[in-house]
């Protein structure tokens, strides 16, 4: 005989998030936590990278009461009228009675559950301290387990998150000491270089991303900015699901940015 799933309120799972996120302490881009209401109890999180069309109908048919995101809606900037691709993502939404919860700086930020923490994690970084000096950094420098070349570390990093990433190989030394942040965190290299470090690593890449690296003498990885973060919300979603008694799936809707 099949057991029912344990069950929360989606005001008490959004309190648990934004306590473990603490969204107050980041000025963001957009809003952080509850984004588009749903039904009132919930028993399934499924969490996912972005709300894309494609996400939210793997939600619907994966029977998700709460949509977990890194990157959700009302971003600053943006057209604040409600139509075409909008409104088809909203309506899917609205229609199935799933919640869109997101977190976007504070899910970088986080030290444990944060993607910068749980890329570390996968790569086998020892994180010894933040990359932009803040109180809550959302990258951060260290070093590996052991010095690697920097074709063997990319290969490495092919490796782990499934995608071949982009190496700027700049001379011939090792790498020992590496700063990260995920995302399109390629302008943070020029922090990267005054610490010091032998090589760095983003999610995306733009034009003067690479003569930076030349011209400052540190070996850069574009390692794709959906694959560096695809590993915090899974975290997250898992420890809520944990802490509360219900179910989680991560999804993965693959994007080759």
């Amino acid at each position: 005989m099949a057991t029912s799933l344990q069950e929360t309120s989606l005001q008490e799972l959004v309190a648990e998030a934004n306590a473990i996120m603490e969204p107050e302490a980041f000025a963001d881009y957009c809003p952080n936590g509850l984004q588009v209401e749903g039904r009132a109890e919930v028993r399934r999180i499924v969490s996912g990278v972005t709300a894309s069309q494609a996400m939210i109908d793997a939600a619907v048919n994966a029977g998700a009461d709460v949509l977990l995101v890194h990157h959700g809606f009302f971003w600053r900037g943006e057209d604040l009228c409600v139509k075409g691709m909008k409104r088809r993502r909203l309506q899917r939404l609205l229609e199935s009675g799933i919640s869109l919860v997101a977190y976007h700086l504070p899910l970088d930020a986080h030290p444990v559950l944060g993607n910068n923490a749980q890329l570390a994690k996968e790569l086998g970084f020892v994180v010894e301290s933040g990359l932009d000096g803040s109180a809550r950094p959302v990258g951060n420098v260290g070093r590996l387990s052991e010095p690697m070349t920097a074709r063997d570390f990319a290969a490495k990093v092919a490796s782990v998150l499934g995608r071949e990433p982009l190496l700027e190989e700049v001379g011939e030394h090792p790498i020992h000491r590496i700063a990260w942040c995920t995302g399109a965190a390629q302008s943070y290299i020029d922090r990267a270089a005054e610490l010091g470090v032998d090589a760095y690593l983003s999610g995306e890449v733009s034009e003067p991303t690479i003569h930076s690296a030349r011209e400052q003498g540190l070996h850069y990885i574009a390692a794709g900015h959906h694959a560096t973060e695809r590993y915090g919300v899974r975290a997250l979603g898992a420890k809520l699901a944990e802490t509360l008694g219900i179910e989680h799936q991560f999804i993965d809707v693959d994007n080759p940015v």
